[in-house]
């Protein structure tokens, strides 16, 4: 295709509003979608530690509180 001017590119034949549009979304999704998986990877780990932390307490307390035998 042949653009005359910067103006008739833009319009890309009087389609520019579906083909600028969707190349926005695009680019954002792009953007977004290693940010989520960030954020994603962040929550995981910080309940893993808690989990962990929990069951590490867990386990200290059962194994220092006296056990009864049975009579």
């Amino acid at each position: 295709m042949h653009w005359n001017s910067l103006a008739d590119f833009l319009a890309m034949g009087n389609h520019g509003v579906y083909v600028w549009g969707s190349l926005a979304v695009m680019a954002l999704l792009m953007l977004a979608e290693p940010i989520l998986l960030l954020q994603g990877r962040k929550k995981l780990v910080s309940r893993l530690k808690r989990q962990y932390r929990a069951e590490r307490t867990e386990a200290r307390r059962s194994s220092a509180s006296p056990r009864r035998s049975p009579d």
